[in-house]
């Protein structure tokens, strides 16, 4: 038996309202239901599909058309007859499956989307036996069904104009496009957020490109060995890794051939070669092959301890093929379009147990190795998963086994929960919204510049010049876009996710009709002008500000859980993506060190500490702490009667052997660090009781020198709290 996760639960419930709601809209609405690749979206389409027949309010019936690219309609016929293996919810047919010439109640007919795109198929084309599409759909609207159109992976077949020509043949009462990177429009949408499936262990936490390739010994090598060479490296130590968790998973390396067409060499001889001479060959059952010409050692390949460590594949591979093993890809081809790159790295972000590890984070990265000189990586999910860096602790490490803690994760702390609805109604009471609000209110403008111009392009400059602004009317579109994005705002940087709009936005709906009776089915545009006004904004700004702490409130009230970890020490490995920079920082315990461009005005304050560690002559080794989950090291402090982890920004090892735990601040930060200043003191007390040789605090800057304070009732203003940090 399945059981779906959290957020699987809860796309499952939003598709069921959003279909039921487009039932009878006119002109084949589409419903678009977009989920990351490892996020189950067969698993969640075939418990939507079972609840949306089982649990209704009328006496409507429906059959389905699912419909997919290339052979991936039967893997998931397969999925979802297993799916149904014991409920029998729904029947799962071929085109010859089909009794009397119709689709059944309940049923759904899976078909191949490029066999019935072709207007001389069999299946479309009329015939005497009336056997085809056109016919079966007539006898199954005449039996009472509803017809439902779903297109899976859509973006491989709903953009062509015969594609959508054929969708308005089938005439589906609603269609459902499926997939992790959507095209067609509509404003009914179902999202499910990456970070959702990888908080759930679905899926990878990110993909390495080349990682350890700066310091690479080539030795005469081709780019191809050099490639090859680090990637069956890195197999053997994740085989390593998965033994030492007592796993029987075996990794494989998915070797991605170049595409014939673009003129090139496939490479499959040579590297079938250069396998060969590793002791990785097709006689030995350690490598699989699958082509269109050729399909070696492919029986069982997805069991987590086949014998097959390397398999050779072209594009076909990408699309719907489901190997939770594959850990490491091998590219021998351009990158030319986002949307397959995500689909091919797809291949290598499951995780096989459907966990991460924590005592070996590798384990929980994908891992991408190339012989391409770049790798162009557009600004989307992409670029903040994909990392190209990777930092190791220096091997002089020794542990330092500190006693740390990270937050149990609750999911109400990441959205919005559906009780938040009440609660806005109660903050906009309080605030007397309803008194405050200006209804002579005009429509909402959009202010584009006027006149602008740039006359260096490579300046990065705050405001360009400009000779002003000029005032147009929002149209529909961009009226409901300036909403969204004002509710956006005032959640970041909390909740800024799209469930948490939608929740902010029915909370201003509802205000509207409890305190106006105005329906917002009927008065959408006026109460988004209404809202949007520049005397109103700041109202309603203050009522979701309001509303957010009474909300923080009733979660974290019996909510908020700290774990501790007995034993922290360093990472032994790092990675981060495009966003950040090397460094050379030669006390850093990581090598490379890498800083977060985004981060430039808090970087400042710490560069500049940075520069006094590396200064200073008695300390040992330093550490830029993070601020996530157990990665990193945190201490326990209070704050409004809830326990919270404060990450300190550097962990440093003197030579006489003391730990000093220090977070820097300047100007106003420094003045509200108290509780997790006071949380640090207390944590380095009651350690030092234990034995330990801790010492830090608040660390700032004054003039040339760097003050800490160590105060266990932390008084920023005190300056007998402050102390010189004298590190030599």
């Amino acid at each position: 038996m399945i059981i779906l996760r959290d957020y699987q639960k809860e796309a499952v419930d939003e598709l069921k309202e959003r279909t039921n709601k487009l039932l009878d809209k006119p002109n084949n609405p589409i419903c678009i239901f977009k989920a990351p690749t490892g996020s189950g979206k067969t698993i969640m389409m075939a418990e939507f599909l079972k609840e949306f027949i089982e649990h209704r309010d009328d006496h409507r019936s429906f059959a389905f058309i699912w419909a997919a690219p290339r052979k991936l309609h039967i893997q998931s016929k397969e999925k979802l007859e297993q799916y149904y293996s014991d409920s029998k919810a729904l029947r799962c047919s071929f085109f010859e499956d089909l009794m009397d010439k119709k689709i059944s109640e309940s049923e759904i007919l899976f078909l191949n989307w490029e066999s019935i795109n072709k207007k001389d198929n069999l299946i479309i084309r009329e015939n005497e036996q009336e056997n085809n599409l056109s016919k079966i759909l007539e006898n199954t609207r005449e039996d009472g069904q509803e017809i439902i159109l779903i297109i899976d992976e859509s973006h491989h077949a709903a953009q062509t104009d015969t594609s959508q020509n054929l969708i308005r043949d089938i005439d589906p009462r609603v269609t459902i496009e499926v997939s992790a990177t959507p095209h067609l429009s509509s404003d009914y949408r179902v999202l499910v957020e990456f970070s959702d499936v990888k908080r759930e262990g679905m899926i990878k936490k990110e993909v390495a490109i080349n990682p350890e390739f700066q310091n690479i010994k080539v030795s005469g090598k081709s780019a191809d060995e050099v490639v090859l060479d680090a990637a069956i490296g890195k197999r053997k130590e994740l085989v390593k890794a998965y033994k030492d968790e007592g796993s029987e998973i075996n990794p494989l390396v998915l070797i991605q051939l170049p595409d014939k067409r673009v003129g090139s060499s496939d490479k499959k001889d040579e590297i079938i070669a250069l396998l060969k001479k590793k002791g990785i060959a097709v006689n030995n059952g350690k490598l699989a092959i699958y082509l269109s010409e050729d399909k070696e050692n492919l029986a069982n390949i997805a069991k987590s301890n086949n014998d097959a460590e390397v398999m050779i594949f072209k594009q076909a591979i990408a699309l719907g093929w489901d190997c939770p093993r594959a850990s490491i890809l091998v590219l021998f081809r351009d990158w030319r379009s986002i949307i397959f790159s995500i689909q091919t790295i797809g291949r290598i972000m499951r995780m096989p147990e459907l966990k991460h590890y924590e005592d070996h984070q590798e384990l929980n990265l994908g891992y991408v190795y190339t012989n391409l000189s770049d790798i162009s990586i557009h600004e989307d999910l992409a670029k903040d998963y994909i990392t190209i860096f990777e930092s190791k602790r220096r091997p002089d490490y020794k542990p330092i086994n500190l006693a740390s803690c990270h937050s149990k994760r609750f999911r109400e702390e990441t959205r919005l929960a559906s009780f938040f609805i009440p609660i806005f109604l109660d903050a906009a009471k309080e605030l007397r919204l309803k008194d405050k609000i200006n209804f002579k209110v005009k429509t909402s403008v959009s202010e584009l510049i006027a006149e602008g111009k740039i006359e260096e392009l490579d300046h990065v400059v705050e405001h360009i010049e400009k000779a002003g602004t000029i005032a147009i009317d929002q149209t529909a579109l961009e009226r409901q876009n300036a909403f969204s994005s004002f509710i956006a705002e005032a959640l970041s940087p909390l909740y800024p996710e799209p469930r948490s709009v939608g929740r902010i936005r029915d909370s201003i709906y509802r205000f509207f009709l409890a305190a106006f009776k105005m329906n917002y089915e009927d008065e959408q545009e006026k109460i988004m002008n209404i809202v949007l006004n520049k005397q109103n904004r700041e109202f309603f700004r203050n009522v979701i500000d309001r509303a957010k702490e009474l909300y923080l409130e009733k979660v974290g009230r019996g909510k908020k859980e700290l774990i501790t970890d007995e034993e922290w020490d360093i990472p032994i490995r790092l990675n981060y993506n495009s966003f950040f920079e090397e460094k050379k920082y030669k006390n850093s315990i990581m090598q490379p060190f890498f800083y977060d461009t985004r981060e430039s005005r808090r970087w400042k304050t710490e560069e500049d500490f940075i520069k006094h560690l590396e200064k200073a002559g008695g300390i040992d080794w330093w550490f830029k702490n993070g601020d996530r989950d157990a990665t990193y090291f945190a201490v326990s402090y209070t704050e409004a009667g809830i326990d919270m982890p404060f990450y300190v920004d550097f962990i440093v090892k003197m030579k006489d052997g003391r730990i000093g735990l220090f977070d820097t601040k300047s100007g106003i930060t420094a003045k509200v660090a108290g509780p997790k200043a006071e949380g640090l003191a207390k944590y380095i007390k009651e350690q030092n009781r234990k034995g330990r040789k801790l010492f830090g605090g608040i660390a700032t800057q004054k003039d040339s020198n760097w003050l800490y304070n160590d105060s266990e009732k932390y008084d920023e203003t005190d300056p007998k709290q402050w102390q010189i940090l004298d590190l030599d």
